[in-house]
């Protein structure tokens, strides 16, 4: 099932051979990825925290694989303990964000453990096949355990079900991965519920000053 969800999105080949990925995540974090050198570039709006405190705008340009890099707040370079904490900061968003993003390409990666777990109903009322996902030493939350609902009659990730833990026995929400639409040479779910535009694009290629220079401007 997975190797045909796979395929169904354009197959192993194509996604691959996609080297950029843009997308804002819930209208708050602008990522741009390069996946063949692992230099990202992560800009947060200034907001505020779950305190109602507010929080500057943020810069990260830093690699996923050396988690070397530098970073902004409010447009001043930071060093030290601030830019430490702001690189494991940036890797974290990165790696939650663009699960977000991607989930369904990373169902045969390494440390990912598959469970067929039968058939359901999705919420559309449509007929699923449910895939458990559970993981190990792999992500920031190796806890976590996802059931992953492949529609039938589209053979494409359509829902998904989240668990805090694997010993959870009732997920902490359930979303929709709908509303497929063609990058590039692959398929990306554009509807994560909330009703938000992720501005999702693929780029055969971007100039270097995206993942080195902080002035640079889309």
């Amino acid at each position: 099932i997975a190797e045909s969800v796979m395929e169904a999105m354009g197959g192993q080949e194509a996604w691959n051979n996609t080297r950029h990925l843009s997308w804002t995540f819930f209208g708050g974090r602008q990522h741009h990825w390069d996946k063949w050198t692992g230099n990202i570039r992560i800009a947060t709006p200034a907001g505020q925290n779950r305190q109602g405190q507010p929080t500057p705008a943020t810069l990260v340009l830093m690699n996923i694989n050396t988690r070397e890099g530098r970073a902004w707040a409010d447009g001043e370079e930071v060093s030290g303990e601030r830019l430490a904490q702001m690189i494991e900061g940036g890797w974290r968003a990165w790696v939650n964000d663009s699960y977000w993003l991607v989930m369904p390409y990373k169902l045969l990666d390494p440390g990912v453990n598959l469970a067929y777990k039968g058939e359901d109903i999705m919420a559309d009322d449509r007929e699923a096949d449910v895939l458990e996902m559970t993981f190990e030493s792999v992500g920031v939350t190796p806890q976590n355990r996802d059931l992953v609902y492949v529609a039938r009659d589209s053979g494409l990730v359509e829902q998904w079900s989240y668990f805090q833990n694997r010993e959870a026995t009732e997920p902490g929400f359930t979303m929709p991965w709908a509303s497929w639409q063609r990058f590039g040479n692959i398929m990306i779910a554009t509807d994560h519920g909330r009703g938000m535009d992720w501005n999702i694009a693929v780029h055969d290629s971007l100039p270097d000053a995206v993942y080195t220079d902080p002035d640079w401007q889309q």
